[in-house]
């Protein structure tokens, strides 16, 4: 059954799998609420800017999370994510999460065929068959590692079709692949280890959903996209 499902997500998406910015093309901007324990507690916002060859993904996070009116735990991040002929070239963020500094600086190097990465949590090479860990981006799905788009630390994973599902977001109705991303290694730490579920409206090709619980139950939604 798992080689099933594997299978049908290799053909869902390998017609497209040097050509996933295609997709974009239309995609000004897309606004995500980040909410916790049903109450918005900042966003995710990722600005598009299409050129001949070019696309720019310009990504802005906030959110702040209080208990009895202190702050608990905190996320401020910028990042530019670049792609030319349909691949990654460069990425970069700054983050700061409770106060520390988190960065990434990636590049393709053209020599080795690999990412260089410098970032917080890992510096070295990576497999162009990685990407990054952004909501935006549906390749996630089909992919087997992601890297941290916050310290660069690469995770393997795994991805399973769970079905259809019909979910309502801002009053519309929209019919969603459900899938269950999660770690390949099990024997990671918990706060290290992937688990989200996600919706991907093949439709418009977004994610429209992501939940996970860790010190509540946190979802990233669609608000606006165009």
């Amino acid at each position: 059954m798992k080689k099933k499902i594997c299978l049908f997500i290799l053909l869902l998406f390998s017609k497209d799998a040097f050509a996933h910015t295609d997709h974009y093309k239309a995609i000004v901007k897309i606004e995500m609420d980040v909410v916790r324990n049903g109450k918005i507690v900042g966003y995710s916002n990722y600005f598009f800017e299409h050129g001949d060859k070019k696309m720019t993904i310009k990504n802005y996070t906030k959110f702040n999370v209080e208990l009895l009116g202190v702050k608990i735990f905190s996320i401020l991040s910028e990042a530019i994510e670049v792609y030319e002929d349909n691949k990654l070239i460069n990425f970069k963020s700054n983050t700061f999460q409770n106060k520390k500094k988190k960065y990434v600086n990636l590049e393709y190097d053209n020599n080795s065929k690999k990412f260089i990465i410098n970032g917080s949590s890992y510096k070295g090479k990576a497999d162009l068959d990685c990407v990054i860990g952004n909501w935006w981006n549906h390749e996630i799905l089909k992919a087997k590692k992601q890297i941290s788009p916050l310290s660069g630390s690469i995770k393997e994973q795994v991805v399973t079709l769970i079905g259809e599902e019909n979910i309502i977001i801002n009053n519309k109705k929209y019919l969603t692949n459900h899938y269950k991303l999660k770690s390949k290694n099990e024997n990671l730490p918990k706060d290290k280890k992937l688990n989200f579920d996600i919706w991907y409206d093949p439709k418009n090709s977004l994610i429209l959903k992501v939940s996970y619980s860790r010190m509540g139950k946190w979802e990233y939604k669609v608000k606006n996209f165009e």
